[in-house]
């Protein structure tokens, strides 16, 4: 082997004389290395402290990390170097140390926690940070506390900037008085709040590193919201702003997020009443180059039809999750529900499959209202094909429908709910009502996740606030180049 370079024996000497302030004996030092990968046995490790061997480079940094990680626990300043360039340490200062310590201090933190976490995040960028968290009806944002918990008077989202922001997902023109930026709180694409950054002056709003920074801050927040929410319930609290049914505690269990998005792909989706919603629910999957979705009204209202509506959901998601066939899904939604229930109970909805590449649609329409497709802000086709009747009753031969969509169509799914909502008059909302109101949505360019939460404020505004059904909405936008 060749004698070892000038860096090399530099290495081994700076490496000796650390070890000596390592309080390691010989053998506590070649267990560690062992431990991380090293391949010298004890003797070889010896023999090149004192000089008498060399040690390949490889071998050599992992004495010189076993040692640094001893160093590292005594707090001693000076390090073993490595035998190539090593990358720049945890930053001490600046917005990218404020998202370290955010992201390191939020592993074994409470839910309640984390608006602090956040506000200590923003003093170290030397701005001053809220969260707001909007609530289930997506009607207002509550300010939290530093205790994690909703202050009086919260925002409403119509009409109000930080509402503006909540709607449009993306950084509006700010406030100049106060000086303060609103930020979208986004888990990918779905919408849980606005940030709140005050600025020392008004010079700052216009601070394009500031605004970036700030951006990346709201990122890892919108993300930590709904990772640390499950752990407790004080953020699910300072959602709501009524008590939940449990027949609706237990289907906003079962919902995935309420907007999603691969960028070519974009789903939102809506239930109401939202506090006493029953027997409504939905589900997709995305992928590259497949989505699946599905939409479920059990009959009846109460707990009876949630635990209905949350079993063909189940037996649904096990029958796509294993690879079955849209056929497959249908008869496995049929035997959980004829097997669990009375005879006579039943759940109407739609499954559907999309390939991405070639626009081909195949659904299957089990006694539900048949899916739209909305094509240059029209309604083009009501999906009737692949009918049959509801899940849980007798069937005989299973009819699968198949449509070809185009890039920018809208694929919209609902339950009756939405259509039979009644006004005090008795006039019911309509299925003309329905296709008017997202012909305007798609003229005017509203992405689905607003399109579908206004749509269920038209809705509840035409039955005067009180749903005598359920309504639920899940809107499919296919080629957007825009996501929220």
């Amino acid at each position: 082997m060749a004698p070892p370079s000038a860096g090399e024996e530099q290495q081994r000497s700076v490496l000796v004389e650390a070890y000596r302030h390592a309080d390691l004996t010989l053998e506590q030092l070649w267990s560690r290395y062992f431990a991380l990968g090293g391949n010298l046995d004890l003797l070889d490790v010896e023999a090149f402290l004192a000089g008498l061997v060399p040690a390949p480079p490889h071998e050599c940094d992992i004495l010189a990390h076993t040692v640094n990680e001893r160093l590292d626990e005594l707090r001693w300043q000076r390090r073993v170097p490595y035998s190539h360039p090593i990358r720049q340490r945890r930053p001490a200062t600046g917005p990218l140390a404020a998202l370290v310590h955010l992201l390191e201090a939020s592993r074994t933190a409470p839910p309640e926690r984390l608006a602090a976490l956040a506000a200590g995040a923003g003093r170290s960028m030397d701005v001053d940070v809220v969260v707001h968290l909007v609530d289930h009806d997506q009607r207002q944002l509550r300010r939290l506390s530093p205790a994690g918990r909703p202050e009086p008077s919260p925002t409403a989202i119509e009409g109000t900037l930080p509402g503006r922001v909540f709607q449009a997902a993306r950084l509006l023109p700010p406030e100049a008085d106060p000086p303060r930026l609103w930020l979208p709180l986004l888990d990918g694409t779905d919408r849980l709040g606005v940030l709140e950054v005050g600025v020392r002056n008004a010079g700052d709003l216009y601070d394009p590193a500031l605004r970036e920074q700030c951006s990346w801050l709201a990122a890892l927040l919108g993300h930590l919201l709904a990772a640390m929410g499950p752990y407790g319930d004080v953020l699910e609290r300072a959602r709501r702003t009524e008590h939940r049914s449990a027949s609706a505690e237990l289907i906003w269990q079962q919902l995935p997020p309420l907007t999603a998005s691969t960028g070519a792909f974009t789903l939102a989706g809506m239930l109401e009443p939202c506090y006493e919603v029953g027997g409504d629910a939905f589900d997709y999957a995305l992928a590259e180059h497949a989505v699946s979705l599905a939409v479920f009204d059990a009959m009846g209202h109460g707990l009876p039809a949630g635990l209905m509506a949350a079993a063909a959901l189940a037996g649904y998601r096990a029958a796509r999750r294993a690879g079955c066939s849209l056929e497959d899904q249908a008869r496995a939604v049929d035997d959980v529900v004829a097997a669990h229930f009375s005879g006579s109970a039943f759940v109407t909805g739609v499954l559907a499959e999309l390939d991405v590449a070639s626009g081909r649609l195949r659904y299957v329409g089990a006694g539900h209202p048949p899916p739209l497709v909305l094509r240059g802000g029209k309604v083009v086709r009501a999906l009737e094909g692949g009918r049959r009747t509801p899940f849980g009753l007798a069937s005989g031969v299973l009819a699968v429908g198949e449509e070809v969509l185009q890039p920018g169509d809208w694929l919209v799914l609902y339950t009756d709910g939405v259509t039979e909502a009644r006004d005090p008059s008795g006039r019911e909302f309509g299925e003309a009502r329905l296709v008017e109101y997202l012909r305007r949505a798609a003229a005017a360019d509203q992405p689905p996740p607003e399109t579908v939460r206004r749509l269920t404020r038209a809705v509840l505004a035409h039955q005067r606030g009180v749903l005598q059904d359920d309504a639920s909405i899940l809107l499919a936008a296919w080629g957007r180049d825009r996501t929220v």
